[in-house]
């Protein structure tokens, strides 16, 4: 460093006790406003009182105004140190107004007797919802069948590591196989779905069909058993997403050292061998990385259900998902499709939080 230059270094301002009661006083006093608010909106909006808030609107401008004296605040109290924070602090703010207040207000929904065909409207109703909840069969076939669709994880996995061995090997059209196995995971899988589910498999005309009728199959159908459907279902979705995995194994092995191959060859490591002593244990990061992005996309699993079965038969292929969006759209119950869903998000983010963790125990680095 020259003597001309100076490292800027951020000290803390000497803030009087004056500027502290006004930076608290601009926090308390907008957060004061945004209650008063928000308490009138749900007033007026459980019937309980009528203050000729029509709208949630006042809400959202209660809370930009808290956001920005919130940020002002910083700055006062806090200095220079509080300049660095407006960085950051602005995004956050903005970033929990599009998660909580939607969250809070599902929560509204949740508690309340909504149906689009009920002209009384919105109605609150207490813990009614989840009563119905606790006694819907159709419900809890979907989550049982949420169990089975996560548990073929394990089988898409193996398939999916067995393609990325064999791409990662010298073969001739490497490359070419590459892009061939890489094709489904380009689709949608709504047009899945419908090239194959509707069309290709479809019982009448459906070409797969019409050759299984050809090799002696008298009444080919793949969605009238309640275990075929399921496991068609489960064969497309595999077919759309076993790529994704495919291709961050494929990464992984790629990124494996030669040094480390070839030693474990010289040691008489060959085969099955150095697969399960050096290959397997190197890749296993990227494994459970793989496994977890797949049971995120798999919990959401609904579209290709939607649009070949639509749950059936008699709701064997229904996800959690799926059935919600019938609770929506074919019931119009918005209320009961609301509390399904808030259920089914508690029990995903504790289903992953247990597993991330058991995960981060053995992606740990050992010593």
């Amino acid at each position: 460093m020259t003597s001309g230059e100076h490292l800027h270094v951020v000290t803390n301002d000497d803030i009087s006790k004056g500027r502290l009661r006004f930076g608290k006083a601009l926090i308390w006093g907008s957060a004061a406003i945004l209650a008063v608010v928000v308490l009138a909106q749900s007033a007026h909006s459980l019937g309980r009182a009528d203050y000729g808030l029509s709208s949630w609107r006042p809400t959202l401008y209660a809370y930009c105004l808290w956001a920005a004296a919130f940020c002002w605040a910083q700055v006062v109290m806090r200095g220079e140190q509080g300049k660095r924070t407006l960085f950051v602090l602005p995004a956050a703010l903005f970033v929990v107004s599009l998660t909580v207040f939607p969250l809070l207000f599902g929560l509204l929904i949740a508690f309340s007797s909504w149906n689009l065909s009920n002209p009384d409207g919105r109605q609150f109703n207490g813990i009614a919802n989840l009563v119905q909840m606790w006694n819907d069969p159709f419900y809890w076939n979907a989550m049982g069948n949420m169990v089975w669709y996560t548990l073929a994880i394990t089988l898409e996995y193996a398939i999916a590591f067995g393609l990325a061995l064999l791409l990662n090997a010298q073969i001739r059209a490497r490359k070419f196989f590459r892009v061939a196995f890489l094709l489904p995971l380009m689709l949608s899988p709504v047009a899945v779905s419908w090239m194959i589910g509707k069309s290709m498999l479809e019982a009448r005309f459906g070409p797969i069909s019409r050759l299984a009728r050809q090799l002696g199959i008298e009444n080919p159908s793949f969605f009238e058993s309640p275990l075929m459907a399921k496991a068609t279902i489960m064969i497309l979705d595999a077919w759309t997403f076993i790529p994704f995995m495919m291709i961050m194994l494929l990464a992984g092995l790629q990124a494996i050292p030669k040094e480390l191959t070839e030693a474990a060859k010289v040691d008489g490591a060959k085969g099955w061998k150095a697969f399960w002593e050096v290959t397997f244990p190197l890749m296993l990061p990227v494994s459970i990385t793989a496994i977890l992005i797949r049971i995120i996309f798999k919990l959401k699993l609904a579209d290709i259900v939607i649009n070949v079965t639509s749950g059936g038969p008699g709701g064997a292929t229904d996800t959690v998902t799926s059935f919600i969006f019938r609770e929506y759209r074919e019931r119009s119950n918005v209320g009961y499709g609301t509390m399904l869903a808030m259920v089914y998000l508690v029990l995903i983010v504790i289903f992953m939080t247990v597993l991330m963790k058991w995960a981060g125990r053995h992606t740990r680095p050992r010593t």
